[in-house]
């Protein structure tokens, strides 16, 4: 300690070095934490047990092709199945993403809600005001709105929301908060979006729940066999999906963190090899009076350990920060906290400030320990 306050504003410039590589690498992964955390929390909302679309459609894509593409025929051909693959509810969907004015954006979800219930697909939804769809509504020009799209939207209850130039759609029910991607949904009749669409005859895919859901793989796997031109997805591939993705986009954003952290290992390694070359003739005294080189040494990339963990411990603070500042800047766009400082997040910090520390100390302790006695003694 004594050695790095020798020079206060010199360490302090260098752990802020730390602390801003540190720091933009927390707020940056803590963005994958974030989406990581709420898909665990949302599997079991984006839809029953599995789901299907076409074969050869975006692989990345969760939903499907944005453009319809699963022939409505295979609908009939799963519920001629449903026994034999022990299938209760099968229903097709529609997405479509829509924009607003505030520049984000909301999809808008089809599905045959006079045979099925909203919340039977989608089992946590709740309602806020007014009611669910049902079958009265099979063709009618009614939604139901999720709390982030009314928001974003500006909806409130008997408004209208225009889809194109024809089709007006009144609002008769908006979903109580959730926290989660359906947020952000909102919810019409199959029909009626299959006319605003001028799609007669076409998809986004099909939805299947399961009279046993542990039997979901197995189930997948044999639709895949039975039905080679469409592919079926359970809760845990969609899942795999998303993970994939998430993980791609963390290595990238590592990589842009990467640059400010070899920048604040080279500020450490210029402090502590500074340190050095001042503290010549105290390190010869102490291998004067009988200090072996391995001490010399083992001092050294201490004192740049020691400032890269303290750099790194401000980092995760600061960069905690930065992540509540990140979730109050898009709370009126989405409705899940996109920034998290996970556990893991935070050892993972520290573990590259620590390594970080450690290399950088390695030079100017291999120099420290290799100084010759007389000619250290001999410096003024």
């Amino acid at each position: 300690m004594r050695g790095l306050l020798r020079r206060p504003v010199r360490t302090l410039l260098t752990v802020l070095g730390i602390v801003v590589a540190v720091a933009s690498m927390v707020v940056f992964l803590s963005l994958g934490e974030g989406f990581r955390r709420a898909l665990g929390q949302e599997v079991g909302n984006i839809g029953p047990d599995i789901q299907v679309t076409l074969e050869g459609s975006d692989s990345s894509s969760i939903f499907g092709s944005p453009i319809p593409d699963v022939p409505l025929e295979f609908v009939g051909k799963l519920q001629a199945a449903a026994a034999e693959f022990g299938i209760t509810q099968v229903a097709p969907y529609l997405l479509t993403p829509r924009g607003s004015l505030s520049g984000s954006g909301y999809l808008i979800s089809g599905n045959p809600f006079e045979s099925i219930a909203l919340n039977d697909l989608y089992p946590s939804l709740k309602l806020g005001q007014g009611r669910f769809l049902g079958a009265a509504d099979k063709t009618a020009l009614v939604a139901v709105v999720g709390s982030q799209a009314a928001k974003t939207a500006n909806l409130k209850l008997g408004d209208e929301l225009r889809l194109n130039r024809a089709d007006r759609y009144k609002v008769v029910g908006i979903l109580q908060r959730g926290d989660g991607f359906t947020d952000s949904f909102i919810f019409v009749p199959f029909s009626a979006l299959q006319k605003t669409l001028g799609v007669s005859d076409k998809a986004t895919g099909i939805t299947v729940k399961l009279r046993d859901s542990g039997d979901a793989r197995k189930t997948a796997d044999a639709l895949k066999i039975r039905f080679p031109e469409l592919r079926s997805q359970t809760q845990g591939d969609v899942l795999k999906v998303l993970d994939r993705a998430i993980a791609i986009g963390d290595a990238f954003r590592f990589g842009i963190s990467l640059i400010s952290l070899i920048v604040g290992g080279l500020a450490v390694a210029n402090t502590v090899m500074m340190g050095v070359y001042e503290r010549t003739r105290e390190f010869g005294v102490i291998r004067a009076i009988g200090a072996k080189p391995s001490f010399v040494f083992q001092l050294v990339v201490l004192e740049s350990l020691l400032l890269a963990i303290i750099g790194g411990i401000g980092g995760i603070f600061i960069g905690y920060l930065g992540t509540l500042a990140v979730n109050f800047a898009v709370r009126d766009l989405v409705s899940v906290a996109i920034a998290i400082v996970t556990p893991r997040l935070a050892l993972l910090a520290i573990g590259i400030a620590a390594v970080l520390g450690l290399l950088s100390g390695l030079l100017p302790a291999r120099t420290a320990s290799r100084l010759v006695i007389t000619q250290a003694l001999g410096r003024n």
